[in-house]
């Protein structure tokens, strides 16, 4: 049965890239993303009790306010970011962990940040149980990015931010790629591309509008 549900899945994602394609510049995400998607079992992400839901087209609940973001979403991020062997990778919002799995098929190293305590202890322990052994997962605030492993060459941002952090910016390298929604919560917001180039300058694109739980900042 999940077999079917993941191939049904992966063609769902194809079909929402076609769809979206005037607004997100994609015709198709690249064949290393779909073979991690095809490869990290979605189901072990999710709560026990939504398992026959977790290939469905859309965002789950994990507990603690927060979300799993639909499968389209995770594919789209990680697309953009694109990701290559040998970088290393700044996740803002672990979550479950399913975004650094996938991630960590694709780079050679992750550092997530994870604001609520008991979902980076539960994503840990998840990606370790799963041997996905380039992920590190710490409790952090991800306003303030992770500075002990910059420059990073993605960072990807799981939750909206009202802004684009400066400190995740500082900790790009040049002809690095963030990947962040930006808006305030129940508002408009927009999945943005932002790359830094070899002097440091901003480009910034906006891709598509997206809905996302807000980035907690620590008081």
């Amino acid at each position: 049965m999940r077999g079917h549900e993941q191939q049904e899945m992966l063609r769902t994602i194809e079909e929402e890239f076609r769809l979206t394609r005037n607004l997100t510049g994609r015709e198709k995400p690249s064949p290393a993303v779909l073979d991690a998607m095809r490869c990290v079992p979605r189901e072990e992400f999710v709560p026990e009790s939504l398992r026959r839901e977790a290939f469905a087209n859309g965002p789950l609940p994990i507990g603690e306010g927060q979300t799993i973001s639909q499968p389209f979403i995770v594919a789209l991020m990680t697309d953009l970011l694109e990701p290559r062997a040998g970088q290393t990778v700044l996740e803002v919002g672990a979550g479950s962990g399913y975004q650094a799995a996938i991630l960590s098929l694709l780079v050679a190293q992750i550092y997530s940040l994870e604001i609520v305590p008991l979902l980076a202890e539960r994503a840990a322990s998840r990606l370790e149980r799963l041997g996905y052994g380039n992920v590190v997962v710490r409790h952090g605030d991800g306003y303030r990015g992770w500075a002990e492993h910059a420059p990073y060459d993605g960072i990807i941002v799981t939750a909206a931010a009202p802004f684009v952090p400066p400190a995740l910016f500082d900790q790009l390298r040049p002809g690095g790629r963030l990947v962040i929604p930006v808006g305030l919560p129940y508002h408009h917001q927009e999945l943005l591309l932002v790359e830094k180039d070899a002097d440091g300058e901003r480009r910034t694109t906006s891709i598509l509008g997206v809905a996302f739980v807000p980035m907690v900042q620590s008081s």
